[in-house]
This record gives structure tokens, sequence and C-alpha cells, in this order.
């Protein structure tokens, strides 16, 4: 007979400190509420569909005829890495070299991790648009490094980058700038004057960039402009993008980074002590999916923006400001015109108010006062879906 062991009574936490402020993530305490009320869930980014059949039989014929069942490289699958190098010359003029150029990584999240581990120290300043992906502040907490916000703040229907407001946060310990878009959770897309004027920030002051680019195939106006393909950013960008969000297929992790051999090496000496390596057999999918026609990605964003205006009208007719997105498959709304002014308190009690999840923007801002009215729905799922949950909303 065992008997349960009282844990080693310590004054210093079993946490590591730096991870002390994250917890759970609100995806995860979102969903399992939505799980437990049985709401229909628009918190969480994730499709209720999957992607081409074509190329889940591709994942499947790997599987069956061996391929990737076993470690694979490293750097990650020929195939796939000559795939990545196709699709950046394709449809931004990029090229690069898939042996030295490109990294595989465990989904645009470990990519995000490696990078960052990888090219900060402690004490280092990484300057992140606001409101930010929950991994960014993670990882450059384990990085020892110190997160400086620069703030998207509403305007005329959309969020804008104040520009001087990015100058002046550049310090001399600043070592980085983590740049997101299209932008997760507010929707925009970076104007070109925008991005030139990042990039001209990051070459005056020699900076890196990681910039996160998984939504690059959903920009519903304008498109989407790669910040490596700016004077001066080649060699100094680290550019993240994964298969998940483009071909919805989530659940296979499958992401990468592409930058000069030097930044590449950098990434991948973290990265070999994370995951090694992953997602075999799907490497050879995404291989595939990765040279499907112009018409796939033409669907697939058509039928997001679509979808995205059911949305968007079902929560303007409920009463909310909505910023219509120009690009990933989220929208960002106030609750002020409800009446409401705790984001947090009022998506926890919305699944018992009307049968619906969704995510309060506060928890991606270092600043919670100026996200506090502002909550996130993503719309990557069946039409009948966002419009029973339209109908929800009505409700209120």
């Amino acid at each position: 007979m065992t008997t349960m062991s009282t844990p080693v009574s310590s004054d210093r936490p079993f946490l590591n400190r730096r991870l002390a402020a994250f917890g759970t993530t609100i995806f995860a305490e979102m969903s399992a509420l939505a799980a437990r009320t049985g709401s229909i869930n628009l918190g969480q980014g994730f499709p209720d569909t999957d992607g081409p059949a074509q190329i889940a039989e591709a994942a499947s014929r790997a599987v069956l005829t061996g391929l990737g069942n076993q470690y694979p490289p490293g750097p990650g699958v020929p195939e796939l890495r000559t795939a990545i190098a196709a699709h950046q010359q394709r449809f931004y003029g990029l090229g690069h070299d898939p042996d030295t150029e490109v990294l595989v990584t465990a989904g645009a999240t470990e990519a995000i991790a490696a990078a960052l581990l990888a090219l900060l120290e402690p004490g280092d300043e990484v300057i992140a648009l606001e409101p930010y992906y929950d991994s960014y502040a993670a990882c450059i907490a384990m990085a020892g490094a110190v997160r400086v916000p620069a703030t998207l703040r509403p305007h005329a229907g959309a969020f804008a980058l104040d520009l001087d407001e990015l100058r002046a946060a550049v310090t001399p310990r600043t070592r980085l700038l983590l740049v997101n878009t299209p932008h997760n959770p507010t929707g925009t897309v970076l104007t070109p004057a925008e991005l030139a004027a990042i990039a001209e920030l990051a070459v005056e002051r020699d900076l890196l960039v990681v910039t996160d680019e998984v939504y690059e195939h959903l920009v519903f106006e304008g498109a989407h402009t790669p910040l490596a393909s700016l004077p001066g950013m080649r060699e100094r960008t680290v550019t993240i993008s994964s298969a998940g969000k483009t071909f919805s297929f989530t659940g296979w992790k499958v992401g990468w980074v592409t930058a000069p051999p030097e930044l590449i090496t950098a990434v991948r000496s973290a990265k070999q002590f994370l995951t090694y390596v992953s997602s075999g057999p799907f490497q050879y999918a995404i291989a595939e999916a990765l040279a499907l026609p112009d018409s796939y990605y033409d669907t697939f964003r058509a039928d997001l923006a679509a979808k995205r205006d059911i949305l968007a009208d079902g929560l303007a007719a409920a009463g909310f400001e909505v910023f219509r997105p120009q690009g990933t498959y989220f929208i960002t709304t106030d609750i002020t015109p409800l009446g409401e002014k705790d984001g947090l308190a009022f998506c926890r009690a919305l699944p018992e108010r009307c049968g619906v999840v969704a995510i309060p923007n506060q928890v991606f801002y270092d600043d919670k006062a100026a996200g506090s009215t502002q909550v996130r729905w993503a719309f990557c799922k069946r039409e009948d879906v966002l419009r029973e949950a339209a109908e929800r909303l009505r409700r209120l």
C-alpha cells in the first residue's frame, strides 16, 4: 500500500517566477466553459470543418507508405522546405535557399518561442504590438527579456499603430521588434506606410525583427506585404508562418521560419531542444498543400470574407460596436454600447446569458484599461453556426 506524500515545503514557488503571471491560457478557460455549458464556441480560433480532402489523403498516404513515421530531418523534410521556398517566391518574390534559409517547426507557436529564446538575452527589450497573442508575452518572459508594448488604438472603425509612440519606445536596450500582421486579435492589416516606417526604424536603430504572418492568406482588403520584402529588412527579419490557418488543419502543427542563414542557425539552435522534430507525415502533406492553385487561396479567402460579414452584421444588430477586420478570422467588438464595462466579466457570463463564448481582449494587453471593453469573436465556423450565434446574441 502506498501513501500520498506531501510536496516538499519551500518558501519558493514551484513555478518559475518568470511564468508565474501566466497560468492557464484564456483559450483553455473559455473553451472549457463552452463545453460545460453547451455554448457555441466563438472564442478559440479553430475551424469546425477540415481542410481540403486531397491534403488529408496526402497525410494518410504518407503514414501508410512510411513517409515521416520516424524522426524527420531536424530542419524539416526537404520536400516541405522546398515548397516553403517556392511559396515565398510565388506570392512575394522572395528567394530563399531551402537548405539554409528555411526551418520547419511545431506550428508558429514553437517558431515564435525558438526565435525569441534564440535571439534574446536577459535584460533585452522587445517592442511588441499590443494587444498581442498571449504566447508572445510568455516567450519573452522565458527568455528573461522585457516586453515593451506599442499599442494599436481604435480609430475610424479600425485599429491604428501610432508610429510616434513606436519610435519613442525604442531605447539603447531594444533588441527586437515583434510584429504581427495581419494582426490577431484586432484584424488589422498594417498599411504599406506603417510597414515602411517600421522598416526604416529597424534599419536606423539596427534592430532585429520577428514577424508573425500566419494569417497571410486571409486579407480581405488590400494585400499582405512581408516585412522581409522591404529595403534593408531581408537580412534582419525572421519571418514566421504556418499551415494551420491557411489549410484548416490546426491540429497538425506545421509551421516554419524563413530568414538568412545566420538567423536560421540561431533559431534552429533553440528549436532543436524544444521539440527536436515533429509532424513527420504531415510535413509531406503540407508540401502538397502549398502548391495548391491560386483558385484554392481565392476561394478560401472569399469564404472567410462572407463568414466575417455574417458575424459582423449579427454583432452590430445585437448592439455591439463592431471593428470589421481587414484580415485574420477574428472580429473585435466594444461592449460599451450594451452598458457593459468589463470584458472579462462579460465573457464569463455570456454562456449563461445566451449560449455563446468569446474572448476578452484585455488579457492581450499590458494596459488592461486600453482593452477592458473589447471582446474578440472567431468567425472560422460554419455559416449555420454563425447565424445561430448571431440569433442568440440578439437576446442581449
